[in-house]
C-alpha cells in the first residue's frame, strides 16, 4: 500500500465487478476509504467491501440505480453520513446495448433510452449532487470510452454518443468547479475483459485488432492505475482531460 490515498474518501459507482471492483481495489491499496454502489450485485458487492476491509481501509456498499437520477442525492447523502465526506468521485456505472444500427426495425429502442437514462442522465445528476458536497481540492472522473471519439463499426451509435456527451459535460464541470481546484477529467478505455464485453474482448475479429497501435486489449489495472493517477496528488493541474487508454485505438 503506497497510502498516495490515505485519508481520502473515494465513491465508485457500479463499483461491484469489472472496471469499477479494479478501481475500487486499486484506490483501497493507495490507502483510500471507498464506497461503492450497485444495483443487483449484492453478493459481490458485500464480497469487495469484506476484501477491502482487509487492506485496512473502511469499505460500504450502497445498493442505488443509477437509471433512476432521483437516486443520486441519496447516494451521496449515504456516503457523506458514513464517511463524514467525499473526496473522489469516479463515475464508472454504465451499460453498453449495442450490434443494431438506427434504422433497423429489430432496434431496442427501450434498451437505448434506458442506456440514456444510465450512461448521461444518471452521471449527470450524481454528479451534481457530488459536486455541491465533495471537498475543495477534490477529484471527479468519468470512466468514457475509446468508441466516444472514433466509431470503427456499425451498431454502436447511442452508446457512442452517450460517451461523447459525457465528454463534453466533464469539459464543462471542470470549468465550473476550476475555482475550487476541484479536477474533472475522462478516462476513455478501449476493449477491455469486463462482463460487458467479454464476449468481444475473447475473440477479436483481426480487422479489430489491426486498428490498435497495441496488439492487444487492455487489463483492468491498467485502466484503474490511470484512474487512480487522476485521484492522487500528482494530477492537481490535469483538468478538462480525456485520456486515452487503448492501446493507440485513436491514432
Amino acid at each position: 500500500m503506497s497510502n498516495a490515498l490515505k485519508g481520502k474518501v473515494a465513491l465508485v459507482t457500479g463499483g461491484s465487478r469489472g472496471l469499477g471492483a479494479a478501481i475500487a481495489r486499486t484506490l483501497a491499496a493507495q490507502g483510500a476509504d471507498v464506497a461503492i454502489s450497485y444495483v443487483a450485485s449484492a453478493e459481490k458487492a458485500e464480497a469487495l467491501v469484506q476484501e477491502l476491509k482487509k487492506t485496512g481501509v473502511r469499505a460500504l456498499a450502497v445498493k442505488s440505480d443509477q437509471a433512476d437520477p432521483a437516486a443520486a442525492p441519496r447516494l451521496v447523502d449515504t456516503v457523506l453520513e458514513h464517511f463524514g465526506k467525499l473526496d473522489i468521485l469516479v463515475n464508472n456505472a454504465a451499460i453498453a446495448v449495442q450490434g443494431k444500427g438506427v434504422d433497423d426495425p429489430e432496434l431496442d429502442v427501450a434498451g437505448q433510452d434506458l442506456q440514456w437514462k444510465t450512461n448521461v442522465l444518471g452521471v449527470v445528476a450524481t454528479t451534481r449532487a457530488a459536486s455541491q458536497r465533495i471537498t475543495d481540492g477534490g477529484r471527479i472522473i468519468f470512466i468514457g470510452s475509446a468508441l466516444g471519439t472514433r466509431i470503427p463499426f456499425a451498431g454502436v451509435t447511442d452508446y457512442s454518443a452517450t460517451k461523447f456527451a459525457i465528454a463534453g459535460y466533464a469539459k464543462g464541470a471542470a470549468r465550473d468547479l476550476g475555482p475550487r481546484n476541484i479536477t474533472v477529467n475522462v478516462v476513455q478505455p478501449g476493449i477491455m475483459p469486463t462482463d460487458m464485453a467479454a464476449a468481444v474482448a475473447a475473440e477479436l475479429p483481426p480487422a479489430i485488432m489491426d486498428l490498435h497501435a497495441i496488439r492487444r486489449i487492455a487489463t483492468l489495472e491498467e485502466v484503474a492505475e490511470i484512474v487512480c493517477f487522476l485521484a492522487g496528488p500528482h494530477a492537481g493541474y490535469v483538468t478538462g482531460g480525456v485520456l486515452d487508454v487503448a492501446g493507440g485505438f485513436q491514432i
